[in-house]
């Protein structure tokens, strides 16, 4: 029994130094310094390529800031296994910003939401002008009924006026209005009811203008 202890621990202490010697190989420290880059808030979002030759780490890429290049250069010397670091790094202001998006994603976002604020914008004018004409056509119709009621008025007020007076034949004489400009056409007896029908049409409220078309003869 004791034996098979002593192979278990072996076996395990084997397990644990295979371990090691892989993590110190230079795969397994450029493995590990990626993690820990990786796993930083402040250098995360950039692309930062490690090199390791010899345990000696070789960090190339670029960041935005100097503080990011600093901590970049920590994390990979406080890395196990790591003998000395080699920064190659450039900072260029803006060059990766933080999230993750490269300046390519961010002009292709921008260029994405410009094309989608123009098209809301033409959109929106559409609406406008399609708003405005539906106004103009509204006003327009409502001009016209208004037009065609008082027209109607006017000639209601005129024949009104005609059957009142006893100089004239009312029934006989047909009255017409438009643009509150009143026709009158019909025969009448004479002359002189022809220029009372002519005057009393003319002082009526509304009318701008009388068009005599009244002819005198025998009914």
């Amino acid at each position: 029994m004791f034996r098979s202890k002593a192979q278990v621990w072996l076996g395990a202490a084997a397990i644990a130094m295979l371990t090691v010697a892989c993590a110190q190989t230079d795969p397994g420290v450029t493995t590990a310094v990626k993690a820990k880059l990786a796993a930083d808030d402040t250098v995360k979002a950039y692309r930062i390529d490690v090199d390791t030759q010899d345990k000696v780490v070789t960090l190339k890429g670029e960041v935005d800031t100097p503080s990011a290049r600093t901590r970049a250069v920590e994390l990979a010397k406080s890395t196990a296994g790591v003998r000395d670091v080699v920064d190659q790094l450039t900072v260029a202001a803006g060059v990766t910003p933080p999230g993750g998006l490269d300046d390519a994603a961010q002009a292709k976002t921008g260029e994405a939401a410009q094309t989608a604020e123009a098209k809301a914008g033409d959109a929106a004018k559409k609406t406008g002008d399609a708003m405005d004409k539906a106004g103009t056509a509204v006003a327009t119709a409502g001009e016209k009924a208004y037009d065609a009621t008082a027209d109607a008025a006017v000639t209601a007020a005129v024949k009104t006026k005609f059957l009142a007076d006893t100089t004239i034949a009312g029934l006989k004489i047909d009255v017409d209005t438009k643009d509150n400009v009143v026709t009158l056409s019909g025969t009448v007896a004479s002359a002189a009811e022809k220029r009372r029908a002519v005057e009393v049409a003319r002082d009526t409220e509304g009318v701008k203008k009388v068009v005599d078309h009244l002819k005198v003869g025998s009914f």
